[in-house]
């Protein structure tokens, strides 16, 4: 079956990893895997500011985002609001937190979900799965 013609939902999708730290864009992307579900492939773009983020959305089909929310000096929870506020269809964002209790700090930055640092492998594939299936992440279209 080739990319996304029996079911809408598999494809390949483009990820936007954001962080500051390497290790953390590191430990995103082991999390997440390359094929976190059935029938979803995952290519990651990085971005260590929030100008790196614009660029990426702005020049690819970005399906996702899963940004750092305690990146500096630009954390994820702000650049989630500012890509809501900015584009007239943002990408899907996941937000990984330090703590359970910063969700309504996600909320109010109107992100989609969240994860909590350490990621889990299963909890964070399953997340991102999910993103991808709902039908708001734009799957990458090949040449």
């Amino acid at each position: 079956m080739s990319s996304g013609e029996s079911n809408p939902q598999a494809g390949t999708y483009t990820v936007l990893l954001y962080s500051d730290d390497q290790k953390v864009r590191d430990h995103m992307r082991l999390a997440i895997g390359t094929r976190p579900a059935p029938g979803l492939t995952v290519e990651f773009a990085d971005a260590a500011s929030w100008e790196e983020c614009r660029r990426l959305v702005d020049d690819y089909e970005i399906s996702l985002m899963v940004l750092d929310g305690e990146a500096s000096p630009a954390g994820g929870l702000g650049i989630a609001r500012q890509v809501k506020d900015e584009y007239k269809t943002p990408p899907p964002v996941i937000v990984v937190i330090a703590r359970a209790a910063d969700r309504w700090l996600a909320a109010f930055a109107e992100v989609d979900a969240t994860l909590v640092h350490p990621l889990d492998p299963v909890e964070t594939g399953r997340a991102v799965a999910a993103m991808l299936r709902s039908g708001k992440a734009p799957q990458v279209t090949s040449a």
